[in-house]
């Protein structure tokens, strides 16, 4: 082998440079070029339709609610004349509610139909038209994205929407600086007209909002990105180091474990947990025994007079610890049996035994019919006795009964009440009878009145 990396052959021949086997037969194409950007979408020309025109009619077409009709009836034209330089041809019906898109004989680019079928949705959508036509040009796209689906509670829904735009529309604004997307919020749906990557942002961040999670959360992830996209040096780099990671503090609800093992761990513990408590109840009761032993001595020999006061009263704490051990006593369990329990008859045992089984189908309507009409019969009785309670009269009180129920009059046998007693009651008939003076006056008139005869 020479200096330059050349093969000399035995005779002294310079051997020709083998060629390597991976791409033995790649040709070269005309694309292998660095100067060429492949994401770069070319626009459409007509001279690009090399297959002529269609050779079938494709058309779309969508509903659109009442309160869109005029705005869309002010606007057609407009969209008349942007559809027609694409050779699109278009139809509103205002008598069933829809807009129809539909390719000519001069429409040359095979996509464009899909373009204006997002037109029209989006129209209906309550997107205004200068934000809908963009649509149509070739770097720009459209997401409708429905949330009615993500929130059962209607209530629930309303607030997470509201979050979407935020105080005065902030968050919705913040949303479309960041994404480079228009976005409008109407009704059940959410409106998204950008570019691939933009609306892609916007679907995750209406998606997680609608599972209940703030928007402010993926709009400070945006906010990094935007940041770190300027630095060229981390542009080959990981930015998960970056970006805030977010934490649930809601507690987990803990999985179910196996009842076999389950149960284990349970007769363990509570094997080890009776143990335990077994020794220091042992330790506690020989503790309170000497301290109540000398309590009663100190007692009996200093406050005789008691007369075992503070044995009484240890009685009294024993007594109420045996009625909480009682109460924290175990229930009864169900004595243990190897047999299974009875099995559960059937349908048709149970008709067996009560003979409905072999009566025939007419015999068990008639006694279904005398049911009903037994259970109509009692419904109709009490129904009755009720109208008929409406017409009782009450019963009327006596005259006697009357006038003893009258607390007005002055109780001359009870002499031993208080005299102050006495003239309130005075005063209360004495206003009584005033009251009947002035009703009479008012019922017969000055007129009917006996005159007094003047004297002479």
């Amino acid at each position: 082998m020479s200096e330059a990396g050349l093969k000399i052959d035995s005779k002294g021949f310079v051997e020709p440079p083998r060629k390597e086997k991976k791409g033995k037969f790649r040709k070269e194409k005309p694309w292998d070029d660095e100067t060429v950007d492949h994401w770069k979408i070319e626009p459409w020309k007509p001279e690009d339709n090399k297959g002529g025109t269609f050779a079938e009619e494709s058309s779309f077409a969508t509903l659109f609610p009442r309160y869109r009709e005029q705005y869309l009836r002010q606007v057609w034209g407009q969209v008349g004349k942007a559809l027609k330089q694409y050779g699109i041809d278009c139809v509103l019906d205002c008598v069933e509610g829809s807009m129809t898109v539909k390719t000519t004989r001069k429409t040359s680019d095979p996509y464009i139909i899909l373009k204006a079928r997002d037109l029209i949705k989006l129209l209906s959508r309550s997107v205004p038209f200068e934000q809908a036509v963009r649509v149509l040009q070739d770097d720009v796209v459209c997401d409708i994205i429905k949330i009615s689906s993500f929130v059962s509670n209607k209530e629930r829904f309303i607030r997470r929407r509201q979050r979407l735009i935020g105080p005065d529309g902030s968050t919705l604004k913040a949303i479309e600086l960041l994404t480079e997307c228009y976005v409008l919020i109407q009704g059940n749906t959410v409106c998204s007209l950008g570019s691939y990557r933009g609306i892609k942002q916007v679907r995750k961040i209406v998606e997680d909002c609608m599972k209940n999670v703030h928007p402010i959360y993926n709009i400070k992830t945006l906010m990094i990105k935007r940041e770190l996209m300027k630095d060229p040096k981390l542009a080959t780099e990981d930015w998960e180091r970056f970006l805030p990671q977010f934490k649930n503090l809601r507690p987990k609800k803990k999985a179910p474990r196996n009842a076999g093992e389950g149960e284990d761990e349970g007769a363990e513990r509570k094997q080890g947990a009776s143990e335990s408590e077994g020794r220091g109840e042992r330790e506690m009761d020989e503790d309170k025994k000497k301290r109540l032993q000398e309590a009663a001595v100190i007692s009996s020999a200093l406050l005789p007079s008691l007369g075992g006061g503070v044995g009484s009263a240890a009685a009294g704490g024993e007594a109420s610890q045996a009625k909480k051990s009682k109460k924290k006593g175990k229930k009864s369990e169900k004595e243990y049996t190897p047999f299974p329990p009875p099995q559960t008859e059937r349908k048709e045992d149970i008709q067996m035994r009560t003979g409905e089984y072999f009566l025939t189908a007419q015999q068990k309507r008639s006694i279904q019919e005398q049911t009903l009409k037994e259970k109509q019969k009692t419904k109709a009785e009490e129904k009755a006795a009720k109208r008929k309670a409406l017409f009782t009269p009450p019963k009327e009180e006596s005259f006697s009964e009357s006038r003893n129920k009258d607390n007005s009059r002055i109780d001359l046998t009870n002499l031993s009440a208080p005299i102050s007693d006495v003239a309130q009651n005075i005063k209360k008939t004495m206003k009584k009878v005033q009251e009947r003076q002035q009703q009479e006056n008012e019922l017969f008139g000055d007129d009917e009145k006996p005159q007094k005869r003047k004297k002479k």
